[in-house]
């Protein structure tokens, strides 16, 4: 494989939650002294999750969401910690699941999304909780700091959600530094899961296929996508999941790039594939409309200038990005 092929094959990475700035230290998450260390040390930062949101340091522009460890004592502790990993500096970085009674429900969101003013950290009106999508669509946070909230948010929802053994039912305690569980009972161990999610625009020479579903923004189309099922391959997960939304058969498929997507724990994976019928055929249960689009309407959707009044995913998504690559002529298969 020649230089030319890794040239040509570059991808885009400015999408969200991609490019956590950390040394992960997966060697030493065994060695509890050396976690302990790190736990110990000054400038040691944590990320804290909050009732699934996390939170944020009120102030102008982009927010800081890294606090002192010694933060933790002062909002009731943590239900669950896990180690990050080292930053660009060399200091411990961590997530850390406050306990529930850290925070309180003030008031409900009446649009059906988060309200920022919903849940508040007593006696802190410095401090504030936001939920991740916003503060990716928004962009509240640095890109670094972005990365990091989405590997916080996953590991510790996995935590939340896998208090008791799969395989006996009994309770399960976290080790390796937060990266494993394990049952006392009957000795099974427990890793965090990553659902892979294929995600894809089928193309039809100049045209690509996107759909809408019904909880998109009003006029908003974006690619395809679907979970990959045991079994499968990535190539077999598009064919089919294009199939069975749009009616489209497709043929050759090509991986464009991926995105670490914490809602709760998934992995995108971009795809182009080549369209070998061109009748849609729509799934109404999964898809609300589906549609061909050239790439001068892709380009003024991306760019929110569409005579239609049509839109794309915001530049936090992979979506934005491979709808980008097609429209602009980079991508092919």
């Amino acid at each position: 494989m020649n230089d030319a092929f890794f040239k040509t094959a570059a991808r885009p990475l400015s999408f969200g939650f991609a490019g956590a700035p950390l040394n992960r230290l997966a060697d030493q998450r065994e060695d509890a002294n050396a976690v302990a260390g790190l736990r110990e040390r000054a400038d040691g930062r944590v990320a804290l999750i909050a009732r699934d949101m996390p939170i944020l340091r009120r102030g102008e522009g982009r927010r800081d969401p890294l606090f002192p460890l010694s933060a933790l004592a002062a909002l009731a502790g943590a239900r669950f910690e896990a180690l990050l990993g080292l930053d660009g500096r060399g200091a411990p970085i961590f997530a850390a699941m406050l306990a529930d009674e850290a925070v309180e429900q003030v008031a409900d969101s009446s649009d059906g999304f988060f309200d920022r003013r919903a849940l508040i950290v007593p006696g802190r009106d410095d401090l504030e909780l936001v939920d991740l999508r916003t503060i990716a669509v928004q962009g509240l946070v640095s890109p670094d700091a972005l990365a990091i909230l989405g590997q916080a948010k996953a590991i510790l929802r996995w935590h939340a959600r896998h208090g008791h053994c799969a395989n006996c039912g009994a309770p399960t305690r976290i080790a390796a530094a937060g990266w494993r569980r394990e049952c006392d009972a009957c000795k099974a161990q427990h890793f965090p899961r990553v659902d892979p999610v294929v995600i894809m625009l089928a193309l039809d020479g100049e045209r690509c296929l996107l759909g809408r579903q019904a909880r998109f923004p009003k006029g908003m189309f974006s690619c395809l996508a679907g979970f990959v099922e045991p079994g499968e391959t990535i190539e077999e997960a598009v064919r089919r999941e294009i199939h069975e939304e749009a009616g489209v058969a497709c043929g050759e498929v090509a991986y464009v790039a991926s995105q670490p997507w914490p809602f709760p724990s998934s992995l995108m994976i971009g795809c182009l594939a080549r369209a070998a019928s061109r009748a849609i055929a729509i799934d109404r249960v999964e898809l609300e409309d589906a549609r061909w689009f050239d790439r001068a309407e892709v380009i003024a959707m991306l760019e929110k200038r569409c005579p239609e009044g049509l839109s794309a995913p915001a530049p936090m998504a992979i979506a934005h990005h491979i709808m980008r690559y097609w429209a602009e002529g980079a991508g092919d298969v």
